[in-house]
């Protein structure tokens, strides 16, 4: 029998400080099952972060499962470089034939290094190289990872504050609705379309359609439009970053797919393997395949375990439109959950859109309260936005109703029971 430890000594005293998730959550892990995590004390949660957007289709699926066990035994290929195998071969004829095909995508696969941060360097880097120029345009909030290329395309400061050296490259512009009154669209025109509007000529604008770690930001159809239009008039490749908003998350595969738009590029990481394993990918379209062989390269450029999962999470959820329906009406029961959650907060909002929302209940320490007091009560939930003040619910799409509504109601009784203390102490 497995004994497992609860002391956390040494994570403490050997594990480096950039340690993040665990501080909020402290205590040992030792399995998970679908929408619930078990720690070393036999305490389960029903886990509404899902490794960040990493596991949309939950922990442990058992056909994924079962398919990677199997891959195992039968000592198939476990590292190949980019090497061709039937593994590889098996998903992307999945891929071309249940994603790209029935949206009309022409995009070929790159595989990059296993990281999202990874995927969208690769982006950048295909943009300049078709293009020829260097300045590529993000946005306010936008968050693409924390390497130096993917960091000066990342808005947040205290991320910024790690590189220990100016970013550049990159001009940032106002997401949509960033500034009240401003159309961001027509700003972002104005500056390129004028001489003296001091912004370089872009080799790609790139975005996020929900910002997940900037708060939710959620566009709307005609800023996205606007922006490949702009794009498309001044020579720019358009770059969706699908990395946390895609895979499902936004109640269709990728974020982008009832906008109107096609983009050029689209990075895919985080749940595209299916089952938490690392992964990433670029999608780009044939003219903009630019790199030759190995000038975007990586020991780990396409992790065979993650083929096998993810062929079987696309033929699974992916083959017809059964899936997606659910998405649609667990997004209804999230929306109506979170509205009992801000109905709790004075000028609390709710933000994102699809099995991406939550609620901005306007200061970090309060939205850490809240989510400090699910986790007492058993549901794993983080924050995001600017000041970390947006309850954010990432739960597994697959997370059967029952559950899900039983993680929503305790998201609403720890924000009751934060609410009423705070009130208590003020009345003292």
């Amino acid at each position: 029998m497995t004994v497992h430890s609860t002391d956390k000594t040494i994570f403490t005293q050997r594990e480096s400080e950039a340690r993040s998730y665990c501080r909020g959550f402290d205590t040992v892990f030792t399995s998970a099952q679908g929408s619930e995590l078990t720690d070393a004390e036999g305490n389960t949660y029903i886990d509404f972060l899902a490794g960040c957007s990493s596991l949309n289709y939950g922990h442990n699926d058992p056909d994924m499962k079962e398919a990677l066990i199997n891959h195992l035994l039968e000592n198939k290929m476990g590292h190949a470089l980019d090497l061709h195998t039937d593994s590889k071969g098996d998903f992307l004829r999945a891929y071309e034939e249940h994603i790209l095909a029935p949206r009309g995508m022409d995009h070929k696969l790159m595989f990059v290094g296993p990281t999202g941060a990874n995927a969208v360097e690769a982006a950048m880097k295909i943009a300049r190289k078709a293009t020829g120029r260097t300045n590529i345009i993000a946005f306010t909030n936008g968050f693409h990872g924390v390497t130096m290329g993917a960091l000066a395309a990342t808005g947040n400061g205290y991320h910024r504050g790690g590189a220990g050296m100016d970013t550049q490259g990159v001009t940032r512009m106002p997401y949509d609705a960033y500034a009240e009154g401003v159309d961001s669209v027509a700003l972002l025109d104005q500056m390129l379309s004028d001489n003296s509007g001091g912004i370089d000529a872009p080799a790609a604008i790139m975005l996020e359609t929900v910002q997940g770690e900037g708060g939710l930001n959620a566009a709307s159809p005609e800023f996205i439009q606007g922006v490949e239009k702009v794009a498309r008039k001044h020579g720019a490749l358009f770059i969706i970053d699908d990395i946390q908003a895609g895979c499902g998350r936004t109640g269709t595969f990728f974020s982008f797919e009832e906008m109107g738009v096609m983009p050029d590029v689209v990075t895919q990481a985080k749940s595209i393997s299916g089952f938490g394993l690392p992964m990433a990918l670029v999608l780009v379209r044939p003219d903009y395949d630019v790199f030759g062989p190995a000038e975007h390269n990586g020991t780990f450029r396409g992790n065979t375990h993650a083929f096998v999962t993810a062929t079987v999470a696309i033929k699974k959820f992916w083959a017809d439109d059964a899936f997606q329906r659910e998405l649609a009406v667990k997004s209804d029961v999230l929306r109506e959950g979170l509205a009992a959650v801000a109905d709790l907060v004075p000028g609390a909002f709710l933000k994102g859109r699809g099995l991406m929302q939550g609620v901005d209940v306007g200061t970090g320490e309060l939205a850490s309260e809240i989510c400090g007091r699910c986790f007492e009560k058993g549901l794993v939930i983080e924050t995001s936005g600017n000041d970390d003040q947006v309850v954010k619910v990432l739960a597994p799409l697959t997370t059967p109703m029952e559950q899900f509504r039983k993680g929503l109601q305790i998201l609403r009784d720890a924000a009751e029971e934060i609410m009423a203390g705070r009130t208590q102490i003020a009345a003292e």
